[in-house]
């Protein structure tokens, strides 16, 4: 018994480590050598242990034997089975870099490696402008006005021209400010809690445009003319790519482009002659030069052989004859500009070809470069927005808004939905933060900005939904008073666009995280899709594929029994537990997603619900190590510690549901068991946060401190003492003082010392002549219930609508 339980360990420590084919081969060869001299096994046991070493090591050693006999019919067999890829998707999936995602899908993350990051910093102008020209434009914003209006007014537009918000991103050589992501993002949330429409306008020509797409691709000339003009305002830029039959299935767009001869400013040349038809494009009704989308022809011949060329991009003057714009949408009521754009053979010269004529053909990888960047900033930011002003509005309003003669925030219910918006605001801050850094570290987060625009945007919409509870019949008024009620009515277009979220998380995310982030798939795809396969190349994948599937196995397998106790963490102390879970639940990743695309090949690609719950779980790693990460490079303060613990434990329990999820509808029921009793073999591991630790993270999200602060640092405070914020925020400052005063009235009242037929003044006034409170207590009761009455107070208008009361 010993002696098996000996060989047995060796094999599977073997398995664990890795080891290479000649190293295994060696030590299994040395330990049957010595049990064959020494050990108590029966020649029948030994001689079925030498024959199983023989076969194992002959097949991983003797490569001429496997290629002929084993690799060859199988490469041919993956061949006639793979599924095929549209250039649409190969774009997609080669357009984007990996990063941090690819640790945490391979089941091995190097914490260390992720700490060590550059912590994301403004530079000093930047932080200046945040402090004086975004201070300023979010001063000169009223929001109900803007949606009143339905447009920005014309001294904002003229100051954010000006101020070159809308070339923040391009360079100083061209006249732009030259910020970072991590500066984009930020102004952004900074508008955003002041007004999305504004935000939105300032946002997109700094995101998916012609300014971006010139600046990674247009020609010199091109960037020489659009680039300065883009960066003064002179130029309002918008890019149209929707249309009725193209929205979240591109491949499907036909909007189209013949090339041929024709004349521009009394000259033949060569050009385009243009169709399209576009909708939802931001900022099209305003747009002095538009970016358009389409599959480009020649027929003829007149730039190669191709009949069809592809999808390409080109820049067009909205002056130019037979460019349709002006027309708007209203995107649930939200005023940023927005409408379609049409053209009818409308002829273009051949070098308004974004990039020039080299380009044409090569759109769709260009704009999926340039989503995942605009991506990883631009909803992120509107999300987080949502977040900080909840945080802000509704822990403000639930401590100073009394209900029973007590805050609302005393309540557990009350106190439950508040915990949800103080831990996800920390969450939100802590994606954006590391998502816009990777950005400026030269990555092209294609998977990550999926899982940044997918979950943070679900986030935001949990969150508002959370505070409009709290608010309650106030949120439901619209007007100048109510601070929600836009970003409410905002979400389901966050939702929406850039990828409906309902796509983002059931294919996209695991879709192409799978085959950028797997060490071996995508080569292997490369590999068979040739038409003569490289048997050479495609063995080697082959077993390593197999060392690492196996690896996986036995890994799971340890790490469930003992329930990752064992692994290392980079860090002592309280969150130590939580750097080997999340090592756990990136293992148990690897091993599914490997058989599950084992096991399901190309119907994996229709079974988008197995997708998505792939998906969940690489996205819960990711968002947990961004909240690791941020407390790691805030210092790790104390106070922030159970911000942490919340939202690694709301991480890993979801984790957990998707788990569940996909073992209970995994296609194959025995296997679904199977890899259960593997994960998590003595039943489930993490559970939701405590509502001892929902108290804690409510405790600092309703009183004064320094993370309330530091959350808040980007949400708009109105300097102006009749505006909503300005008054929540006076009011929350000085609920300190005025509670202990008020509990001496409300005792008092109770037990009929100050009578309670007395109005409220009345009751201060008689407390003062019996010296219960002084005459400042006094004064200071007076104050505050001035201003707590103004901050419960609803809108009203007059009965046209048309006049605020």
């Amino acid at each position: 018994m010993l002696d098996g339980l000996i060989l047995f360990a060796v094999i599977l420590s073997l398995a664990y480590l890795r080891v290479s084919v000649l190293l295994w081969t060696f030590v299994l060869f040395a330990v049957l050598i010595i049990f064959t001299a020494f050990s108590r096994f029966s020649n029948a046991s030994l001689i079925f242990f030498w024959i199983i070493f023989l076969l194992a090591a002959g097949f991983a050693n003797l490569g001429f034997l496997r290629k002929r006999f084993f690799s060859r019919p199988l490469a041919m067999l993956l061949k006639d089975h793979m599924p095929s890829i549209s250039p649409t998707e190969r774009d997609a999936i080669v357009a984007g870099d990996v990063w941090w995602e690819k640790e945490l899908f391979c089941g091995q993350p190097q914490w260390k490696k992720l700490l060590a990051l550059p912590k994301p910093e403004l530079s000093s102008e930047e932080q200046d402008f945040i402090d004086h020209q975004v201070e300023t434009l979010c001063g000169m914003l009223d929001d109900w006005q803007i949606i009143k209006n339905h447009d920005l007014p014309k001294n904002v537009w003229d100051y954010l021209k000006k101020e070159r918000f809308l070339g923040m991103i391009l360079p100083k050589e061209y006249g732009g400010r030259g910020f970072s992501a991590l500066a984009h993002s930020t102004i952004v949330v900074k508008i955003a809690t002041r007004s999305i429409s504004a935000a939105v306008n300032a946002m997109v020509p700094n995101s998916l445009g012609p300014g971006e797409l010139l600046l990674h691709y247009g020609t010199t000339e091109q960037k020489q003319y659009y680039l300065p003009r883009l960066a003064r305002g002179e130029e309002i830029p918008c890019f149209a790519l929707t249309g009725p039959e193209a929205g979240s299935d591109a491949s499907a767009m036909t909007d189209s482009g013949v090339v041929c001869y024709g004349m521009h400013e009394g000259k033949k040349v060569l050009g385009i002659r243009l169709s399209w038809d576009k909708r939802y494009i931001t900022l099209a009704p305003v747009a002095t030069v538009l970016g358009v989308a389409f599959r480009l022809y020649d027929p003829e011949h007149l730039l190669g052989k191709e009949n069809e060329i592809g999808i390409t991009l080109c820049l067009i003057p909205t002056t130019h004859p037979g460019v349709e714009i002006g027309h708007r949408h209203l995107p649930l009521h939200m005023a940023f500009m927005n409408g379609p754009t049409r053209g009818k053979d409308v002829f273009i010269p051949i070098d308004w070809i974004i990039g020039g004529v080299e380009k044409a053909g090569q759109g769709w990888r260009m704009l999926m470069e340039c989503l995942s960047v605009g991506r990883a900033i631009s909803l992120p930011a509107l999300s987080t927005a949502c977040g900080v002003l909840a945080y802000f509005a509704t822990g403000s309003y639930a401590r100073i808004r009394r209900q029973f003669n007590l805050p609302i925030a005393r309540f557990e219910g009350v106190e439950e939905s508040l915990s949800v918006i103080a831990g996800y605001a920390y969450l939100l801050e802590a994606s954006r933060l590391m998502t816009a850094s990777a950005v400026d570290q030269k990555v092209r987060p294609v998977v990550v900005s999926a899982i940044a625009k997918y979950h943070m945007t679900e986030m935001a919409r949990t969150v508002i939904a959370h505070a409009m509870d709290i608010h309650a019949g106030q949120a439901i008024q619209a007007g100048p008073r109510n601070l929600l009620a836009h970003a409410h009515m905002a979400i389901p277009v966050s939702i929406t666009v850039e990828g409906a979220n309902i796509l983002t998380r059931n294919l996209i995310i695991f879709g192409q995280g799978a085959i950028l982030c797997h060490p071996y798939v995508l080569h292997e795809v490369e590999c068979l899709s040739k038409k003569n396969i490289n048997i050479h190349q495609f063995d080697s994948l082959l077993l390593s594929h197999m060392g690492y599937f196996i690896h996986n196995v036995v890994r799971n397998a340890c790490l469930g029994l003992t329930a990752g106790k064992f692994l290392i963490s980079p860090v002592r102390g309280p969150l130590a537990r939580y750097y080997r879970q999340l090592t756990r639940m990136s293992a148990a990743l690897a091993f599914v997603s490997d058989i599950s695309m084992m096991l399901l090949r190309g119907q994996l690609k229709r079974k988008e619900r197995i997708s998505a719950r792939l998906g969940d779980m690489l996205s819960q790693l990711y968002l947990a190590s961004t909240v690791l990460k941020y407390f790691n490079d805030q210092g790790q303060p104390a106070e922030e510690l159970n911000y942490v613990r919340w939202c690694l434990k709301t991480c890993l329990y979801e984790i957990e549901i998707a788990c569940n999820e996909l073992f209970n509808n995994f296609p194959s029921r025995a296997i679904g068991k199977l890899l259960r009793w593997i994960i998590f073999p003595w039943g489930f591991a993490y559970k939701k946060p405590t509502d001892g630790l929902c108290h804690k993270i409510t405790k600092l999200m309703i009183s004064p401190s320094a993370l309330r602060d530091r959350l808040m640092r980007f949400c708009y405070i109105s300097k102006k003492e009749n505006e909503p914020t300005a008054r929540l925020q006076k009011a929350f400052l000085m609920i300190d003082a005025v509670e202990p005063v008020w509990k001496k009235i409300q005792s008092a009242t109770k037990h009929g010392t100050l009578p309670s037929h007395l109005n409220f003044e009345e009751r201060l006034k008689l407390a003062t002549q019996i010296n219960m409170i002084t005459h400042e207590e006094e004064k200071l009761l007076k104050e505050f219930e001035l201003l707590y009455r103004e901050i419960i107070k609803v809108d009203e208008f007059s009965f046209d609508l048309s006049t605020v009361i």
